[in-house]
């Protein structure tokens, strides 16, 4: 039966691609997608307007991947820190990873780097914000993995790169640097070329099939510690695999799309109340719900919008009101 939900999901997220695809305020009929297919992938002797092309190829194929894999990367995140840290109101921002990632990119504008060179700052940053959140959470608990002192290290990394942030903001040249740093933070996939899109998928490819592998073994640590030793299953080196595995993503993501909020938080909720509790259905369900949610969003900024929305403004407006409905939901059995 998850079988066929899977493939229900898997469907609805390719009629959304094509959907993506020939739409928008330049819009591409079927029999010309077709025709572009058939010339570019197999050499056919296909007519078709050099303009379509050029709007495939630079605006609409390296959006839509990006917004697929990215909705896929944070919520898989999401259900795995959920997961990991037994708290139904963690996000992929926990340990730092977010905040690492934007003060990485927002350092790289300031200086005036290339966007390679951005995304690669801000891929550097995150993943160094949660190994200094480990280096500081394993020196204050005196090298026993403590949850509560990882989580309380995370909260504070943030903190201090967010308050980074707010200096580079303001240190920014007003007219230039600054509305760049800020629309960058804000989120949103316009800046993606077909170019540094192996920059997103490898590391996303790399952190999703570990994770999806064990997907089976996350329902362990959902229990207490003494039942997953007696199970003869090692917590603390599953727990640092599912950790370097959402932080892969996460940086990866942060750093080609900005600070895009509310994916990794809604998506796995909705889920759990799709498939249940058990991670080894879970953890693929928000993997395909989170690429359509993502896609589908910045199709709405493209369609209904004439200026450039930053997405972590549509993901906020949308997502908040169904969390909110999730709450209600399950407020006499809690989250």
């Amino acid at each position: 039966m998850h079988a066929l939900f899977i493939g229900v999901l898997m469907i609805l997220l390719l009629l959304l691609v094509f959907l993506s695809l020939v739409t928008g305020r330049f819009a591409i009929p079927p029999s010309e997608l077709k025709a572009i297919l058939l010339s570019k992938m197999f050499g056919q002797n296909e007519v078709f307007r050099s303009a379509a092309w050029t709007v495939l190829s630079r605006v609409r194929l390296p959006r839509i991947t990006a917004a697929v894999f990215v909705g896929a990367a944070l919520s898989v995140a999401g259900s795995a820190y959920q997961g990991i840290f037994k708290n139904p109101m963690v996000s992929p921002d926990l340990l730092g990873a977010s905040a690492g990632s934007g003060f990485g990119a927002a350092l790289a504008l300031l200086l005036g780097a290339s966007l390679n060179t951005t995304q690669f700052v801000a891929f550097l940053g995150g993943l160094g914000a949660v190994l200094l959140t480990y280096a500081i959470s394993r020196s204050v608990s005196k090298y026993r993995e403590s949850m509560l002192t990882i989580v309380l290290t995370g909260v504070i990394i943030s903190s201090l790169f967010n308050a980074l942030i707010s200096l580079i903001k303001y240190l920014a040249d007003p007219n230039s640097k600054l509305p760049e740093i800020t629309f960058w933070l804000m989120g949103g996939l316009a800046s993606v070329t077909l170019q540094n899109l192996p920059t997103l998928i490898v590391p996303v490819v790399l952190g999703l099939l570990p994770a999806l592998s064990l997907r089976y073994r996350l329902n362990v640590l959902t229990l207490s510690e003494d039942e997953a030793r007696a199970m003869g299953v090692d917590t603390r080196q599953l727990r640092k695999v599912f950790v370097v595995c959402a932080t892969l993503v996460t940086s990866a993501s942060v750093a080609v799309s900005g600070m895009i909020g509310w994916v990794g938080l809604v998506i796995p909720h909705f889920a759990r109340m799709l498939v249940g509790s058990d991670y080894s259905r879970q953890l693929p369900t928000a993997m395909l719900l989170g690429s359509i949610y993502l896609l589908l969003i910045d199709n709405l900024s493209r369609w209904f919008f004439t200026v450039e929305v930053p997405l972590s403004v549509l993901t906020s407006l949308v997502g908040a009101p169904f969390f909110i409905y999730l709450l209600k939901r399950d407020r006499k059995g809690g989250l």
